[in-house]
């Protein structure tokens, strides 16, 4: 039996420890809700003046997921639990999304996740998404095309379809790339050993025709895998010089920025970090035992940025000579959970919040499109 001085000092401590981690989570409201639209770039340490660093573009949202720009500089972009919303370059953002597909399953990380246009958009007004569904027991992902028709999304054409799926690990990011082919990363839907199978869908990332017929310059004959070994990426972004990287989560830590090439391996579950084994590829740069969980990825001007979410931060990975990197780590916790960047038609950087998804710390602001101005960020910088 506990004697009641033990009692005491028991709750003694519990009363400690509850204030004391009262001030750490006001600490971190305080932080997360030091927003950094109030900011001028005088007021940081640019002798202009003449630009905002950081400019809301919309709030208010539920887990926006990707975000693409349309000719006129307009902004559509995806809500997780189904919708895809439209910021009008002249009207602001419309009341009512362009379509809700009620076929969208949000459960855990899944739902209505990458949108991109085709190339050719201004002729055929396509637009692409990517989502997640459930048929039957079965949990899977697809990517469908649809037809811009003013202020309403029409014609729903299947991609591609049976992408394995599970409550986490669905990939999810779509974009075209410079030889005009749509690339797809998916995730090994929570089963490491998919992603090692070229005969499944899961943990690649897959590239096709707009269409979704397969390239014949594909690495696999008629198979629409251009990379394996994946666990769960989601960031595609092209350089200068057409090369293609992309992020991808790790296992609790070792996430990873990958330098992409046709029918390479890299590596998951067999190596992780700076494992090595024949025939697998090591990411360029991985985070060792921090935690990036790196989601979308855009480059400008000699780096690939790419958005964290449990770090709460948006990083810089300035591409050197021979694959050498110098990475840079900015807006820690300023806004919450990072889900994507993306750059503008304007050269500014535009990331998007992931606070409501249930595993973020809210603001009455959240979930928000921000729009950065990057020349300013090294003024933000925190160093690994």
């Amino acid at each position: 039996m506990v004697s009641k001085k033990k009692f005491v000092l028991l709750i003694a401590i519990i009363l400690i420890v509850g204030i004391f981690a009262g001030f750490l989570w006001n600490n971190f409201i305080a932080e997360r809700q030091d927003n950094l639209t109030s900011y001028n770039l005088s007021e940081v340490g640019n002798d202009s003046g003449s630009e905002t660093f950081a400019t809301t573009m919309a709030n208010n949202l539920v887990i926006p997921w990707s975000i693409d720009f349309l000719p006129d500089g307009s902004i559509i972009f995806t809500e997780r639990p189904g919708r895809i919303q439209m910021i009008d370059v002249e009207q602001g953002r419309l009341q009512k999304p362009l379509l809700t597909i009620d076929e969208v399953a949000h459960s855990g990380e899944g739902g209505l996740l990458g949108i991109t246009l085709h190339p050719d958009f201004s002729d055929n007004q396509w637009v692409y998404v990517y989502y997640t569904y459930e048929d039957g027991e079965n949990t899977a992902n697809k990517v469908v095309r649809l037809e811009k028709n003013n202020h309403n999304l029409v014609n729903k054409t299947t991609i591609i379809d049976d992408i394995p799926g599970s409550f986490i690990h669905n990939g999810g990011r779509i974009k075209f790339g410079p030889d005009g082919y749509l690339y797809i990363t998916t995730g090994d839907s929570a089963n490491s050993e998919f992603a090692q199978n070229k005969n499944s869908l899961a943990g690649k990332i897959l590239r096709l025709e707009d269409d979704g017929s397969i390239p014949e310059s594909n690495p696999f004959p008629d198979s629409p895998v251009y990379s394996l070994g994946h666990r769960n990426p989601q960031g595609l972004a092209w350089d200068n010089q057409d090369r293609l990287w992309s992020t991808e989560h790790g296992s609790s830590a070792t996430d990873e920025l990958n330098l992409i090439k046709p029918g390479n391996n890299y590596g998951w579950p067999v190596i992780q970090g700076d494992d090595t084994s024949n025939g697998l590829e090591n990411p360029v740069i991985h985070s060792g035992s921090q935690t990036w969980a790196p989601s979308g990825a855009a480059y400008l001007n000699g780096s690939v940025y790419f958005a964290g979410l449990r770090s709460q931060s948006l990083y810089e990975a300035e591409i050197g000579d021979n694959k050498s990197i110098d990475l840079k780590r900015h807006l820690k916790r300023k806004f919450g959970r990072l889900r994507g960047v993306v750059v503008g038609p304007d050269d500014f950087l535009y990331i998007f919040t992931s606070n409501r998804d249930g595993r973020g710390v809210p603001t009455e602001n959240d979930d928000q499109i921000i729009r950065i101005y990057p020349k300013n960020l090294s003024t933000s910088t925190d160093k690994n």
